[in-house]
């Protein structure tokens, strides 16, 4: 998320300190525009989650428009995050980071106001536009306005409050939809518009404008290429679920593996890259990034489709539902600081691999769970979260170390962005993938037969006893699949940080031989 343009811009009357273009007095401002900001994201990401279930129902989305709801964003946000980021260089970051503000709080009540699955995903397209340009300017811009001795305390700040919208977000979400109804889904594209235009007050009317640190190219060429391919490929993977007959579409994934293949032709062309592709020839580098594109593929498939089984699935309030994230959210709050320090002592590569074996535990247990028909949630699902988020806390703060460490100091901001990019790629393709998945094996399960609601789709009222209890079986069954898959996925990112990633085999010091 850091922006790789952090020199001193040129001075302006009175507020260049300690090489920052923000006077002391105003950088309160800007910390506190970054962390409303950041919020946008971070509620509009975990709370849809939990109200897809409600979406589908007052708009008629099916299980393919549901994917795209989350993968229309997830793919313009993934594709554009590194031009986004170098907006911030080229036309300064207040322009940038206003400007991305503005569109996706514009998007937002477009969304709010969407009349059909249709108009929804084509603004939540529009809304990843704006988060690309919004989510590295957030760190970048608090980077830029305090000086280095200050710094770290002010990201421990905008961290902390991150990590606090994280955890309540979705939890508060979760109590407004189960007490006013399906409808009020609209409400959370809408609680964007007060946040945004606060942030929005505070950048133009508290915080003098930065200069632009260098003419950087946006490389818009290699995004576009990169909208296409990744499109083409969650496209593919979408339409091979049971509503489109099962059949795999062959030419639309040819198509994405194609471009794909242009696109890299394309940057290595390129003089001033999107993605600086020599990095990948680095082993830790290339492994880091490999781990994690799995390990979030596998994280954000279950934090997609979990509530869709807990909600529709199993009949559980969304309020109930809520919670799923709050173990996450707080572990990492919790431990990333810890965790950190004895990665910087014995090196990322034990936390990476740990962590993911025990995420791999924590998803394998959610697959036995729902395999077996156990519909438990505080003592069932609610633990084996925890066990999630106690991995994921031994291993972002190490991730982040591991790519940092793998190349020179002139590439960090580049590697940053590029890992970046590649855990919502590994999310964008998580959702369309493993959504089919589950639709093939719950129309399996069912036998196609007649007044079965779609995978994730809350039955109408008044369903027969037996049909009820075979949905519930097959959305079990459905859901088991996807955890087992992703829980082998978690366990390969283990052992692929293992033999890439450095540092020590054991946690404890070396004893020198006598």
């Amino acid at each position: 998320m850091k922006s790789p343009g952090e020199a001193a811009a040129i001075p302006l009357t009175g507020s260049a300190q300690n090489g920052t273009f923000c006077p002391q007095s105003r950088r309160r401002y800007v910390l506190i525009a970054a962390i409303l900001a950041s919020a946008l994201g971070f509620i509009d990401g975990s709370v849809l989650a939990i109200a897809m279930p409600a979406l589908r129902v007052d708009l008629g989305a099916s299980l393919a428009q549901a994917q795209w709801i989350s993968n229309a964003y997830a793919l313009t946000l993934s594709a554009l995050i590194l031009a986004g980021g170098a907006a911030g260089d080229r036309f300064g970051l207040r322009r940038a980071f206003v400007t991305g503000i503005a569109l996706f709080v514009a998007a937002s009540l477009a969304c709010a106001l969407a009349p059909n699955p249709t108009v929804l995903i084509a603004f939540r397209a529009i809304q990843g536009i704006g988060a690309a340009i919004m989510v590295p300017g957030s760190l970048a811009i608090i980077a830029k306005s305090y000086p280095k001795k200050e710094r770290g305390r002010a990201i421990g700040i905008w961290a902390a409050a991150s990590a606090l919208t994280t955890a309540l977000g979705p939890v508060l979400g979760g109590f407004v939809l189960s007490a006013f109804g399906n409808g009020i889904w609209r409400a959370i594209f809408a609680i964007n518009l007060p946040l945004g235009l606060v942030s929005i007050y505070l950048l133009l009317a508290k915080v003098p404008a930065d200069q632009p640190t260098e003419k950087r190219s946006l490389d818009l060429g290699g995004a576009g290429l990169a909208t296409l391919a990744f499109g083409a490929l969650a496209y593919g993977l979408t339409a091979m679920n049971a509503e489109g007959g099962g059949l795999i579409p062959v030419p639309a994934i040819v198509a994405g593996a194609v471009l794909l293949v242009v696109f890299v032709l394309y940057e290595r062309w390129q003089r001033e890259p999107m993605i600086d592709l020599s990095l990948f020839g680095i082993k830790a580098f290339a492994g880091a990034n490999l781990a994690t594109f799995f390990l979030y593929f596998a994280l954000s498939a279950n934090l997609f489709y979990l509530p869709m089984l807990l909600i529709a699935g199993w009949g559980l309030s969304s309020a109930e539902a809520g919670f799923i994230f709050l173990p996450l959210s707080v572990l990492i709050a919790l431990l990333s600081g810890p965790v950190g320090q004895w990665s910087d002592r014995i090196g990322p590569r034990l936390p990476i691999a740990g962590g993911s074996l025990v995420v791999a535990i924590g998803f394998g247990g959610l697959a036995l769970l729902t395999y077996a028909g156990i519909h438990n949630f505080w003592t069932g699902i609610f633990p084996l979260m925890g066990l999630m988020g106690l991995g994921m806390a031994l291993v972002v703060s190490p991730l982040s170390t591991a790519v940092m460490t793998s190349v020179e100091d002139k590439d960090t901001g580049a590697a940053s962005g590029i890992n970046n990019a590649v855990s919502r790629v590994g999310g964008l393709i998580a959702v369309a993938a493993m959504g089919s998945l589950a639709a093939i094996v719950y129309a399996r399960m069912t036998g196609g037969a007649s007044g079965i609601p779609g995978f994730g789709e809350p039955p109408a009222s008044g369903l027969a006893a037996n049909v009820d209890a075979a949905r519930i079986a097959a959305s079990d069954w459905a859901f088991a699949v996807v955890a087992a898959v992703t829980a082998l996925l978690c366990l390969l990112s283990s052992v692929i940080a293992w033999f890439t990633a450095s540092g020590q085999a054991s946690p404890w010091p070396q004893q020198a031989a006598d």
